[in-house]
């Protein structure tokens, strides 16, 4: 079957198809993939048998002769090489290539963080890299000393490449605390989820430090980077680290290490510690659990004192870098999604009107947020399904897509929409929501569908399988069913009750 209303972005005046040496073409230097592509065998295979499915978008620096790639395909780049030093064949040589126009270095780098973020198959410390390699590239373009993380967040999200302040700081964290002392796990595989696990023992166990007075917070640096580094390795697990921790408190104080073990979990509970009142049976509570009981070091039982002791005197604290700023409203910057995302349609049939809304809106925005799309979903919380879909997927995204990305980004916003009922809900109260100047707010108003159909590509249904659904890894696909799940769920749900979700004089039930 033919495809359809393919997007005008891709016969944009920058762009020149041509023919061009593999010689000629060289990787991009800050390339966000640090590591093998695990999928690189595979590839190969298929370019030795078919060729080049899809052109390398490259580019060219003011003054140079050769190529760089501007648009991801390092991967596909280095195979052609490698299969035509093997084979010697012509198919290898020449390479169909689009060129793009050079603007700044900081484009073509977020060009390859969109392009990999997209296929969903970067490490998150390659990622991290990359996006404070951006911020060094914004920092000197914009002649700026440092950027903070509501302006990298902001930055960020007009280059189409939407990330939220409170992940910049894990990634910054990760980036500068933890690559220097634990670069085996990072390398390996250690994830977002990890990172602010060891994070979040990091500042308990700091807490503790200091509250019990155990010297200076550098020492405790010290301290906490020699164990990372001694339990560095492929197959990482926290506990170690945090037994290690445990003991060297324990040892610095004079304490058990069942009490510090205790402290520990309060820490990191955010909560007040208290000695326990019957020291043995909260030792035997541990026994059991597996945890390690010594005796006191200070003596008897009667002798450890029941008040804590009293922290530091005030020191000035010292600046804290960007990684470490913290945001006093997080209600604005941070998605959360109420339920659990394997919540079933038994869990959805017990939420109210509002829940579900809240639900669809924070499925759907985490969804957008992982293809580019973040800053086109807003809340709706009192109309329709929760959220709305403000216009087509930017052009700073589209332009830089290949073929393959550009249909799974189209079919993905055709889904929010649809999600969403923008093409189904009432017009008059749609464009309240939505800029004047905005695409679809002009296709609404003037019950245009081509100019919508001209500005999204819009692939066949056939290819739907193989476009979305083969596509997405498998934490979108549950987000996208997730999606779904709930979408059918609220309608449900205000069916049952006869609820008009699209009321204009409604108010939230």
């Amino acid at each position: 079957m033919a495809q359809n209303n393919q997007s005008a972005a891709s016969t944009s005046d920058d762009f020149v198809a041509t023919r061009i040496e593999v010689t000629r073409i060289y990787h991009y230097g800050r390339n966000p993939r640090r590591q093998q592509n695990p999928e690189y065998d595979r590839i190969k295979a298929s370019i030795r048998a078919g060729g080049l499915d899809q052109p390398l978008v490259i580019s060219q620096e003011p003054g140079a002769t050769d190529y760089v790639l501007h648009t991801g395909g390092n991967t596909r780049l280095r195979i052609l090489k490698e299969l035509h030093e093997e084979t010697g064949e012509q198919r290898f040589y020449w390479v169909d290539c689009v060129i793009r126009s050079w603007s700044q270095e900081s484009a073509v780098l977020f060009a390859h963080l969109r392009e990999n973020e997209l296929r969903g198959s970067l490490p998150f410390i390659d990622k991290a890299h990359a996006v404070f390699d951006a911020k060094s590239l914004l920092e000197a373009e914009l002649s700026v000393d440092t950027l903070s993380q509501r302006q990298l967040e902001t930055l960020f999200k007009e280059r189409g490449f939407s990330l939220s302040h409170s992940m910049i700081s894990k990634m910054g964290y990760a980036v500068q605390t933890l690559w220097p002392v634990m670069p085996i796990a990072l390398s390996a595989g250690l994830g977002r989820p990890q990172v602010e696990k060891i994070r979040a023992l990091e500042r308990a166990v700091r807490h503790i430090w200091l509250h019990r007075q155990l010297g200076e917070e550098s020492l405790f640096d010290d301290v906490f980077a020699e164990l990372c580094r001694r339990y560095d390795c492929s197959e990482w697990d926290i506990q170690p680290l945090r037994h290690a921790l445990q003991h060297e408190i324990a040892v610095e104080s004079e304490q058990s290490e069942q009490i510090i073990h205790l402290e520990i979990d309060a820490s990191l509970a955010g909560r007040p510690f208290e000695y326990p009142a019957t020291f043995e049976e909260d030792s035997e509570e541990a026994l059991q659990e597996g945890e390690p009981n010594k005796p006191a070091v200070m003596g008897e039982e009667s002798q450890v004192s029941t008040t804590a002791p009293k922290p530091r005197a005030h020191q000035d604290a010292p600046e804290r870098p960007v990684w470490e700023e913290e945001s006093p409203d997080r209600s604005n910057h941070t998605i959360e999604v109420p339920a659990d995302r394997a919540t079933g349609a038994r869990d959805l049939g017990s939420l109210d009107i509002p829940s579900l809304r809240r639900h669809l809106h924070a499925t759907a925005a985490h969804l957008a947020q992982h293809h580019g799309l973040g800053d086109r979903v807003i809340p709706l919380a009192d109309h329709g399904l929760g959220f709305l879909v403000t216009d087509v997927p930017p052009t700073e995204l589209t332009e830089t897509l290949d073929q393959e990305m550009l249909g799974l980004v189209s079919l993905l916003w055709w889904q929010l929409v649809a999600c969403s009922e923008v093409t189904a809900a009432p017009v008059d109260i749609l464009l309240n929501y939505l800029d004047e100047s905005s695409i679809l707010h002009r296709a609404l108003a003037s019950q245009d569908a081509e100019l919508l159909f001209s500005n999204v590509w819009t692939l066949d249904p056939g290819h739907m399988g193989c476009q979305l659904w083969q596509q997405l890894n498998p934490e979108d696909w549950q987000l996208l069913l997730q999606m779904m799940e709930t979408y059918r769920a609220l309608k449900r749900r205000a069916f049952d009750a006869g609820f008009p979700l699209w009321d204009a004089a409604e108010g939230g039930s």
